[in-house]
């Protein structure tokens, strides 16, 4: 007998996006909008004014305990030991073989207090994994439930959401976060960004999701602001070339081969997957990430394969159109012997090989 399909889950603005006539999408699980009235209109709000995202479907950890910094460091490959109060990090959570479990972003709240941001899909297994570690005085709790979350991107970003709180957002540097009060609600507020934009991320409780939501489009209406949907959250973290679980990283990639090297301290001390991680280091990798153009007509898309004079040699992680550049871009592995820029590629769209380039990465980086 059949079983009875799994309900999707859904954010606290799921009626929100409804009523906004999303287009609506199984995400993972979650019912999620991935885009409004245009994904153009959203992607150039985003590159040139602001924007707003309803990324609640991402997943939160809380590390806490006399020797919650030493976990942190355990189960992650780069140096939380380095972090300040109020720092963020970004990191990786490794196999024992080296491969990713997932990448995050860890938020030191206190001494002992550590805060993770960590990918939606992934959310359950991440807690797993780090408690499954724990052999230290610290306690791991997944606390999701507890969180929504919403992104201000864009250059307006500031400008919109200081509207909204007495927090001065201007000193918060790039990677760090101060708890305080928006809209009348205690949240955590966070600049990082998955755009390649300034913006700002605000951990809220669920509760105050919708009040947030729309006071923050109220208040950036000015700027033009637009609300935006998994669409334009993909063609604009594409064009900073900025790696997406379970197509740039997986459990079968490791920081060495995904341009990732710099967020793995070797030098630490011992960590899940650092003796993998040292013998591919002595043997040398044998596939890195690069980017490309497309020279012919096509769009080099997910999965397609790559080729080198006519013989298969790798595969696109990411691809589509670049809004911004307006150019066909995207993101492939190679044999490290063709993974430097400028190199001639053929893309096999559709059964047809088409010509592209290998291109550096970023592909676009905002002025500071």
């Amino acid at each position: 007998m059949a079983q009875p399909p799994v309900p999707l889950k859904t954010t606290p603005l799921n009626a929100i996006h409804r009523r906004l006539g999303a287009k609506m999408i199984d995400f993972g699980g979650w019912d999620l909008p991935v885009q409004y009235a245009s994904l153009l209109e959203e992607h150039h709000a985003v590159r040139q004014r602001v924007g707003l995202f309803d990324v609640s479907h991402m997943g939160e950890i809380e590390i806490r305990g006399k020797e919650a910094s030493s976990l942190v460091n355990y189960v992650t490959t780069n140096d939380a030991s380095r972090l300040h109060i109020g720092q963020i990090q970004y990191s990786g959570l490794l196999y024992e073989h080296g491969g990713f479990v997932d990448d995050i972003l860890v938020h030191k709240v206190a001494d002992d207090d550590y805060f993770l941001c960590v990918n939606a899909s992934n959310q359950d297994k991440d807690y797993e994994h780090i408690h499954s570690h724990n052999q230290f005085e610290a306690i791991v709790e997944n606390a999701g439930s507890r969180y929504a979350q919403l992104a201000v991107q864009g250059p307006r970003a500031l400008d919109t959401l200081q509207k909204l709180t007495a927090v001065p957002l201007a000193p918060i540097r790039y990677y760090r976060f101060v708890d305080g009060m928006v809209d009348g609600a205690r949240v955590r507020i966070a600049r990082t960004g998955y755009t390649g934009e300034d913006g700002f991320e605000i951990y809220v409780p669920p509760g105050d999701a919708p009040c947030i939501w729309d006071d923050i489009l109220a208040a950036g209406a000015e700027f033009g602001i637009k609300p935006c949907g998994l669409g334009a959250r993909n063609t604009l973290r594409l064009e900073a070339a900025m790696a997406l679980y379970d197509h740039e990283i997986h459990a079968s990639i490791t920081p060495w081969e995904a341009n990732l090297g710099w967020i793995v301290k070797m030098d630490k001390g011992n960590f899940v997957g650092r003796e993998a991680l040292a013998h591919q280091k002595d043997r040398g990798v044998t596939r890195r990430l690069v980017g490309f153009e497309m020279a012919g007509r096509g769009i080099g898309r997910d999965g397609y394969e790559v080729c080198i004079d006519g013989l298969g040699t790798g595969w696109v992680t990411s691809g589509g159109p670049s809004p911004t550049l307006n150019k066909n871009i995207g993101l492939c592995y190679l044999p490290c012997a063709h993974a430097e820029a400028g190199g001639p590629i053929q893309i096999m769209v559709r059964g047809q090989a088409v010509d592209a380039v290998t291109v550096p990465i970023p592909f676009y980086k905002r002025k500071r």
